[in-house]
């Protein structure tokens, strides 16, 4: 599984065109036959999962995904009156002060990587004719069309000014690779940045072919109410809430998913019923202990004198002091650490190297239902009432009998802190992060260097 994985990678679209790309492996499978039978295909397909949480010292990732960057460069980037970056490590700290260089380490590995996972989907979809069973088929095609959608999800967010800067969405997004990458050459060729609204027509296209073509559970991997999730994701970013209202109302209809009883049940356990997609992890498969993932960067336990984690993340004292007193989520998810004097706070989210990353859950899926009822006047599955409630009981909170749109979003602020919502949601209800308006320059990753010397019809972010 690893060599398919490692020799597809080679065959990255839009990297730049360098030595490392010039090297023949002499313990791999060539990509153009690497997937000739169903097996093969299945084994890619789990290979690029373990993509997304990054595999310490795995070679093709470590923690540019989920693991750590898709979470931490959107909390970061939002940090004002949040979080404080107290790490050691450049390019966080860039990210942190809204002053990235076009070199920034994040946004180059973040980019590169995101586009291995897109180029293994493109080989999979194009060797989907290798497979006899229609509905094996059928299933590959769902996954691939999953990883596919949710990476250039990601990756237009991040690296193009937000929906709705311009009326048309024209603005820059990232190049859509839509076929495979097999051959070097291939892997040279250049393309030109394909604009916001062109990439949000693609992603929404792959999400909603997935939901259609994945099983209702499929076990531990992507199933149709994972890419029902991302759907919601899509158009609540659009501000299209009649489509994330109805999305989000499937996966609360199924009766396949519920809260949990506390609230930081989906994050001791794995799998639990309030996780909707789920990254796996173990203490083998994970972004590593030392200098990459979530319960690195996040975490600084008391352990035996020492500490678990490098506590570079701290909460700081007046987000922590926006719970109230009584709200449950203060006391278990939150903790005082041990990295620097005083009272230093740090999230009790991520606290278990091997732990899994809940990635979309019940309690977000409710407060979308609630958000988008309110917007459209509507009691769609529920009363907003219903939705939010449900997430204030589990904290311990009286619930709100007429809640306000302002109720909603402070909720959602509340509960999906630390969960790689935060600079996101800023910018699609058109708030400030700090100082800077929503579709402020400074709050997108710069293009990687690397890949704009590479490629000359890359047109750079302003101020980079």
């Amino acid at each position: 599984m690893k060599k398919i994985i490692v020799s597809l990678g080679l065959a990255l679209a839009l990297v730049a065109c360098n030595d490392r790309l010039n090297i023949e492996p002499r313990q791999s499978v060539d990509a153009a036959t690497a997937l000739s039978s169903a097996q093969d295909i299945e084994s890619a397909i789990i290979g690029a999962y373990g993509v997304l949480p990054g595999v310490q010292g795995g070679g093709l990732a470590d923690a540019e995904l989920y693991g750590t960057n898709l979470n931490l460069l959107a909390e970061l980037l939002a940090s004002d009156d949040y979080v404080a970056w107290r790490g050691t490590f450049q390019g966080y700290r860039e990210v942190t002060n809204r002053q990235m260089l076009a070199t920034n380490s994040e946004a180059q590995r973040t980019w590169v990587t995101a586009y291995q996972v897109i180029n293994v989907a493109n080989n999979i979809l194009g060797a989907l004719d290798k497979i006899q069973d229609a509905g094996s088929r059928a299933e590959f095609e769902g996954e691939a069309r999953f990883l596919r959608g949710i990476m250039y999800f990601e990756l237009v967010r991040f690296y193009g000014l937000p929906w709705g800067t311009r009326a048309d969405n024209s603005q820059p997004g990232v190049p859509l690779v839509l076929r495979p990458t097999l051959s070097q050459e291939q892997a040279a060729e250049t393309r030109a940045r394909n604009t916001v609204a062109e990439v949000y027509t693609q992603v929404l296209d792959d999400l909603t072919k997935a939901s259609t073509l994945l099983p209702n559970d499929n076990g531990l991997r992507a199933d149709k109410y994972s890419a029902l999730g991302f759907l919601s994701r899509v158009y609540l970013q659009q501000a299209d809430y009649a489509k994330a209202l109805n999305a989000a109302n499937q996966i609360l209809q199924s009766n396949q998913f519920r809260l949990n009883p506390g609230v930081a049940d989906v994050f001791r356990n794995k799998n639990t019923a309030e996780s909707v997609f789920e990254i796996q992890e173990n203490t083998q498969n994970n972004p590593g202990t030392t200098n990459d993932g979530l319960t690195t960067f996040y975490a600084s336990i008391p352990a035996g004198g020492a500490a678990v984690g490098r506590g570079d993340v701290q909460v700081l004292n007046g987000f922590v002091e926006s719970y109230a007193p009584t709200d449950n989520r203060r006391e278990d998810l939150f903790y005082i650490g041990v990295k620097g004097a005083g009272t230093r706070y740090y999230s009790g989210k991520w606290t278990d190297f091997g732990g899994n990353v809940p990635v979309i859950r019940v309690a977000e899926i409710l407060l979308t239902r609630a958000e988008c009822n309110l917007r459209l006047n509507s009691a769609v599955g529920a009363a907003p009432a219903e939705d939010l409630n449900a997430v204030r009981t589990r904290a311990g909170l009286a619930p709100v009998a007429n809640p306000t749109l302002a109720d909603v979003l402070q909720e959602r602020r509340l509960e999906l802190a630390f969960e790689g919502l935060r600079i996101h949601d800023i910018k699609r209800l058109r708030q400030n992060a700090g100082t800077l308006p929503w579709n402020s320059p400074r709050l997108v990753l710069p293009i990687p260097k690397s890949e704009i010397d590479a490629n000359t019809q890359l047109v750079q972010n302003e101020g980079y």
